[in-house]
């Protein structure tokens, strides 16, 4: 199923390749074991906090994620004071002041991830008129999910030699259409993990895409729990009225 949706986004937009021959392609996206898959999956906050740090070195410079608080954070198992420091890393617009304008502070708790632009306009002028998703929900937005996020992050090639492309433009086998104007941001190396895990790029794709993850379904080990509560309790339930059902017509029968 996630194959077939990967090949219908790639079909949905075959007039952004290069000719017939490459907008036929759709690659497949590759399978990728995740622990929160499954009726009993859920997040590696190891993984997800690694990927926080992706995301705070790498991709907040171009995306934001303005759903989500940094409050919320507590949930992959970090204290007040490291959300408090966390969120201090980022500025936000506040205001208006006493004189009636607008100004910059440091985002506490209760702030969500801000956009690195002023405005959509200022995004995309310094994207070549591209607009940099935000982040919010992001495997939930996209066909293919959380297997398609880590395959993008890792998917770029260097362009057939008959791809005609433009500035600012790059070749990545598992986008729509293949072109895509966001470079390849993760390399090996690119960030240097606090707990000493080797900053692959595979790993850091796999951990950025955990946090996102996390982030598009911050109550998902929640609603896990609750729907494992109500299975056990209709198997139950069910025992019951099976048992009832039988005294019932035994007693008939007789």
């Amino acid at each position: 199923m996630k194959k077939l949706f990967a090949a219908l986004a790639m079909a949905a937009t075959m007039g952004l390749a290069s000719g017939p021959a490459h907008a036929a392609e759709a690659t497949p996206i590759p399978e990728h074991t995740w622990q929160f898959e499954g009726i009993f999956g859920t997040f590696n906050r190891a993984s997800a906090q690694r990927g926080l740090q992706v995301y705070n070195q790498v991709c907040s410079s171009c995306h934001g994620m303005k759903y989500v608080a940094f409050r919320t954070l507590k949930d992959l198992g970090y204290s007040e004071d490291q959300v408090e420091a966390i969120a201090a890393q980022y500025t936000v617009t506040a205001g208006p002041n006493d004189q009636g304008e607008m100004y910059q502070r440091p985002a506490e708790p209760t702030d969500t991830f801000p956009s690195p632009y002023a405005n959509r306009q200022v995004a995309m002028n310094a994207n070549n008129g591209v607009y940099p998703p935000d982040l919010s929900v992001i495997t939930n937005a996209r066909p293919g999910g959380a297997e398609y996020i880590r395959a993008l992050l890792i998917g770029y090639k260097e362009p057939p030699a008959d791809a005609n492309m433009s500035p600012g433009q790059y070749w990545n086998k598992y986008f729509p259409g293949h072109k895509i104007a966001m470079p390849q941001m993760l390399v090996d190396g690119a960030v240097d993990y606090q707990d000493g895990t080797q900053a692959t790029a595979s790993q850091m794709a796999h951990d950025v895409t955990t946090f996102l993850h996390w982030a598009s379904n911050p109550h998902m080990e929640e609603r896990k729990r609750m729907g494992i509560k109500v299975i056990l309790f209709l198997i139950v339930l069910t025992g019951l009225l099976y048992a009832v059902q039988r005294k019932v017509w035994s007693d008939v029968k007789k």
